[in-house]
């Protein structure tokens, strides 16, 4: 059994931000041509957003599909022997059709969707992505490469394994020269944690894919061309363009183009994070894509300290990116998170207990100038007040473990009128509440009702007391933001204060955001956020009376449809083949109640659900019909596996009300009462305790139902 390697956490955040900071980089371009790029960019040497007028933090398939094709290790618990298949039955959890991760192009035109259909369809992995099904022009495209690196990161310095795995997730959707590019990748990120010399990854990456290979010949002509113009890129990009550019290699995206030009900004880069991103960049075609790997490996190899190492590259990133799948509440995540989640896959991998950085609080700053989403804001009663550093306690002036990391808030001129706010997103901002892409889908992460707690310290040298407080922002009428403020307290100069703060109702309203206030007289200095975490259950009622868009994103939407209803404004969800689900809360959601008053329009069977961790994996409290006899079943899906736990008779009609209460126990079981007409009926059952958490909603097969408010409360209340 391997050992992790030393350095090894810092080492997959330098890889998680450089995967990132190369999409960022390269996405406002993505499929520009090299002679466009120079014509009306230059040469790529930092962020372009602006420039092109996008948002620098974007969902995109590249970040999305990487993170959580991964979490197939979890998911399956299967280790090194995990199968394509599996992996495949991970893509059917967490993929919501035409809405996230992919590019859904259509059949035959995006790799992904066709594998999809596949995969839907009933043809298992590796099958699904197979040149036999789906011809070698679809099959050989970018995506196996794209998705690929966290599968080394799970396998550092073993990159055996890690080629394995590579092969198995690259097939799925896959198959030919696409594997054999992906492999190349994994192996030198792999590797990358022990090696330092670039040569060397390479010509070591080669000898895991056939030397008959197309991409085998390419790294050979690469090597060689490099030799030959050791100075010159766009010479050796001229050459890649005459063998292997898009003209030579159909479809919408091929890999081998795509392939030489990581190769050429890893060659080209000298070495230098900055570099070798903008050779890449600069050269064009599938530019985010190609940025993002060679990001990750110079990430990898040259481990945080090289991303900064020309420019900072890392400020106005702070962390951030998005993950929406059909886990709504992993949409608002960060780097460090991803980079534990991880980390820790890696350590079960290798039998290890699981890091939980301070008892498992969700902002810890325990990775060196990690700052976790939190920025300063720019209001007029804020600007220019306050600045954020990650610090070590050995550095500042408090108490504390010399190597015990916190968010330093320094603030200066704080008086009547003058704050400072920090925040981090709980939730969609504002400004991406429209946005479109790869389907920006997610749930907020925090909810009314539960527990806040948090660590603050005011340094030592402070000329005032800090009047310090908690505070969220909340979507209120027309999508604007309303502040909800926590009590405020005064911290004399090295004070430690824990918070413990009970998030209030917000009338069903989204939390935007949660954030640390300096007020007061408190003048200038430095208060410490050493770790903000929260806990418990939600205690809330959802409505459809949100006015906005906010309330309405605010729920994951796997059905057909879901629209307002009549003067109640309900829920009103349709499908109108198979079955459709809509819900929120996170896969955290445990020991808690809900329940709501439907009716059915038309419905094959429909009700409410419970225990979602995906459209494969949830819990359902099912109506339907048995020949004339109304069914009230309680049915768990566990992928491919449907079970029922409980059933009894219960009749119902049509466009008559109908209770459920479904009450999820955090030991493993669930008691469901449902009330239609005079006739209750009561089920109790046990669940495996590991499946009896996740978030809450509706569902509806083959048909349309309207749902009421939903009210959700602790399981003892």
């Amino acid at each position: 059994m391997n050992s992790l390697p030393s350095g090894y956490e810092e080492r997959v955040y330098a890889g998680v931000l450089g995967k990132i900071i190369g999409v960022y980089l390269g996405r406002p371009f993505e499929g520009w041509n090299h002679r466009k790029i120079e014509e009306e960019l230059g040469e790529i040497h930092y962020y372009v957003h602006e420039k092109r007028g996008t948002r620098l933090i974007v969902a995109d398939d590249d970040i999305s599909g990487t993170f959580t094709f991964v979490r197939a290790l979890q998911d399956h618990n299967a280790g090194y022997q995990l199968t394509a298949e599996q992996i495949g039955k991970t893509w059917l959890n967490y993929l919501i059709e035409k809405k996230t991760v992919l590019w859904w192009g259509g059949m035959g035109v995006s790799t992904e969707h066709t594998a999809y259909n596949r995969l839907k369809a009933g043809v298992p992995a590796p099958n699904s992505g197979s040149i036999a099904l789906n011809g070698p022009v679809v099959a050989e495209q970018i995506g196996a490469q794209i998705f690929i690196d966290a599968w080394a990161m799970v396998c550092p310095g073993d990159p055996d394994k890690a080629v394995a795995l590579a092969g198995k997730a690259a097939s799925v959707s896959h198959d030919g020269e696409a594997i054999y590019g992906a492999q190349i990748i994994a192996a030198i990120e792999s590797m990358a944690f022990v090696e330092d010399d670039l040569l060397t990854l390479i010509r070591q990456a080669m000898a895991y894919i056939p030397r008959s290979s197309v991409i085998h010949t390419l790294i050979e002509d690469m090597l060689a061309w490099k030799e030959a113009e050791p100075n010159d890129w766009r010479a050796t990009f001229r050459k890649i363009e005459d063998k292997y550019g898009y003209d030579k290699y159909g479809g919408g995206c091929h890999m081998v183009p795509n392939h030489a030009v990581i190769l050429l900004g890893l060659l080209y880069g000298d070495n230098d994070f900055q570099k070798a991103l903008m050779v890449t960049n600069t050269a064009g075609w599938d530019t985010d894509c190609n940025s993002a790997n060679v990001g990750c490996i110079m990430g990898i190899k040259n481990g945080l300290d090289g991303i900064n190492a020309s420019v900072d590259f890392r400020t106005p990133v702070a962390d951030r990116l998005y993950l929406p799948t059909a886990d709504g509440g992993r949409c608002i995540t960060d780097a460090v998170r991803e980079t534990f989640a991880l980390i820790n896959i890696a350590r079960s991998l290798q039998g290890l207990k699981p890091v939980t950085p301070n008892q498992g609080m969700r902002y810890h700053f325990n990775l060196p100038g990690s700052l976790q989403g939190f920025r300063c804001e720019d209001s007029i009663e804020c600007a220019d007040v306050v600045r954020l550093e990650n610090v070590r306690a050995g550095e500042s002036r408090i108490d504390g473990p010399p190597d015990e990391r916190l968010l330093a808030i320094h603030y200066q001129g704080v008086g009547p009128g003058r704050v400072a706010r920090v925040a981090t997103w709980t939730f969609l901002p504002p400004e991406d509440l429209n946005a479109g892409g790869y389907g920006l889908v997610a749930t907020p992460v925090l909810y009314a009702g539960q527990i806040v707690r948090a660590r603050l310290i005011a340094d030592e040298s402070n000329p005032a007391r800090a009047a310090v407080r908690l505070y969220l922002k909340v979507y209120g009428k027309d999508d604007r933001l309303e502040q909800v403020d926590g009590e405020t307290v005064l911290l004399d100069k090295g004070q430690v204060f824990h918070v413990e703060w009970k998030v209030p109702d917000t009338g069903g309203r989204p939390i935007a955001e949660i954030g640390v206030e300096v007020g007061g007289n408190s003048r200038s200095g430095t208060v410490y956020l050493d770790w903000l975490g929260w806990t418990g259950t939600p205690q809330l009622t959802l409505g459809r009376n949100t006015e906005g868009r906010a309330g309405r994103r605010s729920w994951v939407v796997a059905a057909d449809e879901l629209r307002e209803w009549g003067v109640s404004r309900s829920f009103a969800v349709v499908q109108n083949d198979g079955t459709g689900m809509v819900y929120t809360g996170t896969d955290e959601w445990t020991d808690y109640s809900m329940s709501v008053e439907a009716h059915a329009h038309l419905a094959e069977a429909w009700g409410i659900v419970a225990c979602v961790r995906g459209l494969r994996r949830y819990v359902a409290l099912a109506l339907d019909r048995q020949g004339e006899q109304g069914r009230l079943r309680l049915i768990e899906r566990y992928d491919e596996e449907e079970r029922c736990l409980a059933e009894a008779a219960l009749p119902w009609e049509l466009y008559t009300t109908v209770s459920f209460s479904l009450t999820v126990h955090r030991e493993g079981s669930l008691t469901a009462i449902c009330t239609g007409g005079d006739c209750t009926v009561t089920l109790d059952t046990p669940l495996p305790a590991e499946r009896a958490a996740g978030a809450a909603g509706f569902f509806v097969q083959v048909g349309h139902c309207q749902f009421g408010d939903l009210e959700i409360e602790p399981a003892n209340a």
